[in-house]
């Protein structure tokens, strides 16, 4: 395993963050897998030298950090695992609840957000259901629109001052937000983020417009999330996923297909077929060799099964031409901006 700088930070990380979403409870979403599932894909990477694992506590409503955990303890050492988790949603005592289908009555006050009561209540949660003193990297979910940045950012820096976590990061949101974040962390001596988890795939590549130029010209690892776009670039995906046969994911996932399942997608994913065949690999193998040719940092590989972990491996020393890459993002066609909210 060939590891990689976080950003500026001098922390080394595995170019593959395996994302902890899938591990859980099957009570939040059907396609989570339970402890006893999950434990031979979290070792399975463990031994390939995987160290950066990403949860959220959100995912499973604390049970995939609960699972994150317990596996990470059962088999590697703490020194040498990279953790992060997220803070943002609110984390439901029914696991069977999420933001999108919880009734109002589940949500008490201060339970969301970037506000500093729930920012240090939630870093001190998440400790308590990982099973750690601290994190070493702590993002926030997303943009908190009803809190001041400024408030925010001196929140996120006192939970790094008070040793709970070494490092933090940002996920979705615009391009003019995360710089006024930076700005103000900067101007005043605080904290600012090493990593960018924005949404960044072969069939979703808006980000190319600002955010990740303003990340590579600050020096911000670039870690997305939904890699293969919720397993659409895998090309097992009809236009129709409530058929018989379709992966218990693809017949669940109502946001995959709002964000994807475009007329225009499906043309990428012919072009991605066509090389996978020619060079006798999967689909997910060369998607993932094109984020790393693109100057990813890490992306955030959801494994439901060994062979996807393995695949993913494998994208580590795949070697794309720039006749390939071009090849690939032809098909391409402007989206709306999915993800920030």
């Amino acid at each position: 395993m060939k590891y990689v700088k976080l950003g500026r930070s001098g922390v080394q990380v595995s170019p593959i963050c395996l994302g902890m979403m899938t591990y859980g409870s099957p009570q939040w979403r059907p396609w989570v897998l339970d402890e006893a599932a999950s434990r031979p894909i979290v070792r399975k990477a463990v031994e390939a030298g995987i160290n950066f694992f990403d949860t959220a506590d959100m995912y499973s409503n604390g049970v995939s950090e609960i699972v994150t955990g317990k596996l990470l303890r059962e088999f590697t050492r703490r020194e040498d695992t990279v953790v992060a988790t997220k803070v943002f949603f609110p984390v439901f005592d029914d696991i069977g609840l999420s933001p999108g289908s919880a009734p109002k009555s589940a949500l008490r006050p201060n339970q969301q957000g970037l506000s500093r009561k729930h920012i240090l209540a939630a870093i001190d949660a998440s400790l308590q259901r990982l099973g750690l003193d601290y994190v070493d990297l702590y993002q926030i979910h997303r943009w908190d629109y009803h809190t001041p940045i400024e408030e925010t950012m001196q929140a996120l820096h006192d939970v790094v001052a008070a040793g709970k976590a070494r490092y933090i990061g940002a996920s979705s949101m615009w391009a003019w937000q995360f710089a006024r974040a930076q700005e103000f962390a900067r101007s005043n001596g605080l904290t600012s983020f090493v990593s960018m988890q924005n949404h960044y795939n072969l069939v979703y590549r808006e980000e190319e417009r600002e955010m990740i130029p303003l990340c590579r010209d600050s020096g911000v690892a670039l870690i997305p999330w939904s890699p293969l776009a919720r397993g659409f670039l895998a090309g097992n995906r009809a236009r129709d996923d409530k058929q018989a046969g379709a992966t218990a994911r693809s017949r669940s996932d109502e946001f995959a297909q709002d964000m994807y399942y475009r007329d225009d997608d499906f043309a990428v994913v012919k072009v991605l077929g066509e090389l996978a065949a020619e060079r006798g690999v999967s689909n997910a193998r060369i998607a993932y060799a094109w984020l790393l040719a693109r100057g990813v940092t890490a992306p955030i590989v959801g494994a439901s099964r060994l062979e996807h972990m393995e695949e993913a491996l494998a994208a580590c020393t795949l070697e794309l031409s720039e006749a390939d890459l071009k090849r690939l993002e032809a098909p391409y066609r402007p989206h709306p901006v999915l993800g920030h909210s």
